[in-house]
């Protein structure tokens, strides 16, 4: 069974910086791509980062140049590393598992196992 479990959320102050984790289990990433979404209240989830299981990385327009996504195969971890955060960025952040060779893809369909999520707050 595949798990998928989010750390590293917080209440920071905008411009700074927050790293988040999310641990695999049941799932290599050597078949598989891992993307990062989140959801604000109110608002339908959002796409943020991809990577592929090649490594190859995509990005929201909104977080292009700010976040960083990234992995540790030894560790089965996929890392969300977040800079210049703005108030804007504030949602509940999600991971997400998707089988197989394909791209990014921003709708949640693509998508077949997610974690609880972690609650990041940027304030002014």
């Amino acid at each position: 069974q595949v798990q998928l479990a989010e750390s590293g959320g917080g209440l920071v102050q905008a411009g700074g910086s927050l790293s988040l984790s999310c641990v695999v289990s049941g799932r290599t990433f050597s078949n598989s791509g891992m993307g990062w979404f989140r959801q604000a209240p109110g608002k339908e989830r959002e796409f943020v980062a991809y990577i592929r299981w090649s490594g190859e990385c995509t990005y929201a327009d909104s977080v292009k140049g700010r976040f960083t996504i990234s992995r540790d195969g030894a560790k089965n971890t996929v890392y969300l590393r977040m800079n210049s955060l703005k108030p804007e960025d504030t949602a509940r952040y999600y991971c997400a598992s998707r089988p197989g060779y394909a791209g990014a893809s921003s709708s949640t369909y693509a998508y077949d196992y997610w974690g609880p999520g972690t609650q990041v707050t940027v304030s002014t």
